[in-house]
Order: structure tokens, then C-alpha cells, then sequence
């Protein structure tokens, strides 16, 4: 399935996830050139790439692309993804996506506002698209982001060799271990309760 699924304004306290356009630009070029030392494995542009990437993202096919918007001043301060959606064999509607593609400034790692968009983003699929896994994966060497997926509740799976292009710098056109996590829907009510627990902590 390469569509681009059809999400609105998804709402949080702490982030609003807006469907991307080039007006992010100007506030995503901001954020990419804060402390960059989290992107070792990541695709994060340079400011001066910003508009490029944005360009890339929306031409990407089965790619919904989302700018993480900080709530509190209003700030595009990241970027996030469902991505690979796919549908039952012998029936309409989603059975699974992943929720990818995703970087933050460095002002807004360890506000929660990861969580929230995890949160928001896991509601949608789970209870309005209605599938029956999520899945989630990062470089296997990448260990802040194999906690950062471990800490919004998804199970790790394994590590599924040469299965990604690599975006570690000097590795151009190489491929990357992956390691898999994911979220099946009978977890998800388990999953939802500690995502707003641990939001819930954060704000008091």
C-alpha cells in the first residue's frame, strides 16, 4: 500500500503533530541545528537542507509525515512519521504500520513530548485505523533509541540484518542492522495506561 494515509491535526498537551508542509521549514531549520550529538545514526538534515528534505518527505511514497509542534511556544521542533502501511490480503482497512522517521530538537528530548506523540500516534492507528501491530525500529546500534522505543512500551523482537540503508555518517550507500520492536493490538491497552502514567508523572 503506497498511499498517504489521511490523519488530521493529531492534539496533545505538550505536542501537536501537524501534517507536514514547507511552512515547518523556517522553525525545523531552528531545530536541526541545536546539540546535533543524538543523530549519530539518524537522517537529520542541516539547515540548509531542510526545505530538500521536507520535499523528500512529501514525495516519499507511503510516507505521512508529521511536524512535532511544541505546544507551549508553538515551535516546529521535529518530525515523525507513520510509514508502510499495510492492508489485510482479503479485506479493506489497515492490519499494520510503522511509526518512523522520527527526530527531535535537542530542547525537546526528555519533555515528554515524545511520549505524547507516541501516544497520540499509537491511538490513531490502534483505534481509528484499527491494526493489529505497530512497528517501530532504529539502527541496532543506536542504543538511546532502542531505550527511547523500550520506554514507550514496545517489545523488541530482534535485529534483522543488512535491512535498512545506513544513515551513520561515512556509511553512505551502505546497509544498517535494524533492530525491531513493535506493538500488537492486545498489548495496547497495557501500553496506552503506561504512556499516560508516565506523562501524567512528568507534568506534576
Amino acid at each position: 500500500m503506497s498511499l498517504r494515509l489521511d490523519v488530521p491535526v493529531l492534539r496533545g498537551s505538550l505536542v501537536r503533530l501537524e501534517p507536514l508542509t514547507m511552512a515547518h521549514a523556517p522553525d525545523l531549520a531552528r531545530a536541526v541545528e541545536e546539540d546535533r550529538s543524538s543523530y549519530a545514526f539518524t537522517l537529520v538534515p542541516r539547515a540548509a537542507e531542510v526545505e530538500a528534505y521536507l520535499e523528500a518527505q512529501l514525495r516519499r511514497e507511503g510516507l505521512t509525515p508529521f511536524a512535532q509542534v511544541r505546544v507551549r511556544d508553538g515551535a516546529a521542533v521535529g518530525c515523525t512519521a507513520f510509514w508502510d502501511p499495510r492492508t489485510w490480503p482479503e479485506r479493506d482497512g489497515l492490519r499494520a504500520v510503522e511509526i518512523g522517521w522520527t527526530w527531535l530538537a535537542a530542547s525537546a528530548q526528555g519533555t515528554g513530548i515524545n511520549a505524547e506523540a507516541k501516544l497520540l500516534l499509537f491511538t490513531y492507528a490502534f483505534e481509528t485505523f484499527g491494526v493489529a501491530r505497530v512497528d517501530l525500529k532504529t539502527d541496532a546500534r543506536n542504543q538511546r533509541s532502542r531505550r527511547a522505543i523500550e520506554g514507550v512500551g514496545a517489545r523488541f523482537e530482534g535485529v534483522l540484518r543488512n535491512w535498512s540503508p545506513s544513515w551513520a555518517p561515512g556509511e553512505a550507500g551502505r546497509l544498517r542492522d535494524s533492530a525491531m520492536f513493535s506493538v500488537v493490538a492486545a498489548e495496547w491497552p497495557d501500553v496506552k495506561a503506561g504512556l499516560r502514567g508516565r506523562l501524567g508523572a512528568q507534568r506534576v
